[in-house]
């Protein structure tokens, strides 16, 4: 038998433009496209080896065994992968995640991407990165788009085949840049996934949402292709408003802030006023982002640094695609 291992990178991706909501959880399509940053500094490693000596798949995550719940949603995945390759060997998984789990900091974006990548090399299945993408999909909607690098589009398409990102500008020169503030790395009480089934389900307006993130899409390919940092910000935070608005009118009605979540955006309001060009986005967690231009990153960081402390604050470049390490 052939060696059948591989290894790869992915990094996590933060959504410029949200999705939030599924019209197919089996194939997590969701009801509309999105725009992401992939970004540098918040990455997961994944090597997947299969052995004709296993009897089922044996999973590590920072040198931990999973969770009964997530052993049973990561054999799925693999289950993907076998059928595509008609073949019934298990595999030894490991990864290893830079980055908080389940903190809205995006880990199952760079997580599904990389294990896609591993797995699908192991198994010596030579997917197109289109493919790889829609089979990331299939672990986490983000995750189809953390198989590129730089500013990346999901196209949600109406089935299996359709629905796949494709990157809009993978070398991104023109300074954009994102600080993470580290609130609390902790697990969210509402999943990602819950809370969007909650809010498509009872949120009067998510029908408006899918009509703004269609004018979104459209304003911010357009900033992007100014380089226009600025509007690129503008654009993004008063989307990720909109997404959290639809959180406080699901019912029951929940919300992903925090106190510290409000004290940041206040400060970044703040130093707007101030002159200093910045603006924020938060997915589903209270880890609030910043986005910026570079040269104003060192102002920006004092500002923050007196509130939350220097070791809370993570800069991100624009961060590459897939990387295969062996």
């Amino acid at each position: 038998m052939p060696k059948m291992f591989a290894s790869a990178r992915a990094h996590t991706n933060i959504a410029l433009i949200k999705y939030w909501g599924k019209k197919d959880q089996k194939l997590i399509l969701p009801y509309t496209d999105s725009l992401s940053l992939t970004l540098n500094e918040f990455y997961t490693t994944t090597s997947v080896q299969f052995d004709e000596q296993l009897t089922h798949d044996e999973f590590s995550i920072n040198a931990e065994p999973v969770s009964e719940h997530n052993q049973q949603k990561l054999a799925h995945f693999m289950d993907l992968i076998r059928n595509q390759r008609q073949f019934n060997l298990f595999a030894h998984v490991n990864s290893v995640n830079h980055v908080p789990i389940s903190a809205g900091l995006a880990s199952s974006s760079s997580a599904f991407a990389a294990l896609a990548a591993a797995a699908s090399k192991a198994a010596e299945l030579n997917l197109s990165a289109t493919e790889l993408s829609r089979l990331a999909r299939r672990g986490s909607g983000s995750a189809t788009r953390s198989i590129f690098g730089g500013l990346v589009e999901w196209h949600k398409g109406h089935d299996d085949k359709t629905s796949f990102a494709s990157p809009i500008d993978e070398q991104v020169d023109f300074g954009l840049e994102m600080i993470a503030i580290l609130i609390d790395t902790s697990v969210k009480k509402v999943s990602s996934r819950s809370g969007m089934q909650n809010v498509v389900a009872t949120s009067p307006y998510y029908p408006a949402w899918q009509e703004v993130v269609k004018n979104d899409m459209v304003a911010m390919k357009a900033a992007i292709l100014k380089k226009d940092i600025n509007l690129i910000g503008q654009i993004a935070e008063e989307n990720a408003m909109r997404m959290h608005a639809l959180t406080l009118s699901a019912q029951p009605s929940f919300t992903y802030f925090n106190a510290a979540s409000l004290t940041a955006m206040d400060m970044i309001h703040d130093l707007r006023s101030n002159g200093i060009n910045c603006y924020y986005t938060l997915d589903a967690g209270p880890n609030v982002k910043v986005i910026y231009h570079h040269q104003d990153r060192e102002v920006i960081l004092a500002a923050l640094s007196e509130q939350f402390g220097h070791n809370n604050l993570v800069v991100s470049q624009p961060g590459p695609g897939i990387q295969y390490l062996k």
